[in-house]
């Protein structure tokens, strides 16, 4: 699925469950997890994609709050970005999208890892995990290490785009889509 803008999305009439523009915090990001463990609990979400569509929407949302390129009082860094959850319009995949301005200087150091994980088959993305999980490389850094290897494990693609916005700005839009397990149908 391309990046697409949420008006692009809302435009094709894609089922959204969850959609969120603004700052992110701790607080919110649980509360919003709370709002899609509901639609699991409603029968919405297939329980054993739940887990998934969790774990990425956590990290999605850690990724805008690490990296989001807005500024507030005091120079320090607001975590402004859109996510985005719901279900493609042929009903194939679940998708979550983010969407962030970042600096120049995260790009520099996501874009690297981004290619390297967008290259390895689903063996070569559980070695790669297991072996940073092991040595602790990029575990509790900023810098695309762990997350993003846990959201490439977790969906069948992702897709990454970077459009600069001026000399040291860039929207970053992370697109991942998890695959619906088709529900039996008895006559």
């Amino acid at each position: 699925m391309p990046s697409k803008l949420l008006s692009d999305i809302v435009a094709q009439e894609q089922i959204i469950f969850l959609a969120y523009t603004g700052s992110l915090t701790q607080d919110l990001i649980g509360a919003m997890t709370n709002a899609l463990e509901q639609e699991s609990e409603e029968g919405r979400i297939g329980q054993s994609e739940s887990i998934n569509i969790y774990t990425v929407f956590i990290e999605m949302s850690q990724n805008i709050m690490n990296y989001a390129a807005a500024l507030g009082e005091s120079n320090q860094r607001k975590s402004e970005g859109i996510i985005v959850v719901g279900i493609t319009k042929d009903n194939a995949s679940y998708y979550i999208q983010s969407q962030n301005a970042i600096f120049k200087k995260d790009k520099e150091k996501i874009e690297p890892r981004l290619i390297e994980i967008s290259e390895l088959d689903r063996e070569g993305l559980r070695k790669l995990y297991r072996e940073r999980r092991r040595s602790g490389q990029n575990t509790h850094e900023k810098g695309g290490g762990i997350g993003f290897l846990e959201i490439a494990k977790r969906c069948e693609s992702f897709s990454y785009n970077f459009s600069e916005q001026d000399n040291d700005k860039y929207l970053f839009e992370l697109t991942a889509l998890i695959k619906r397990k088709q529900k039996e149908t008895t006559l």
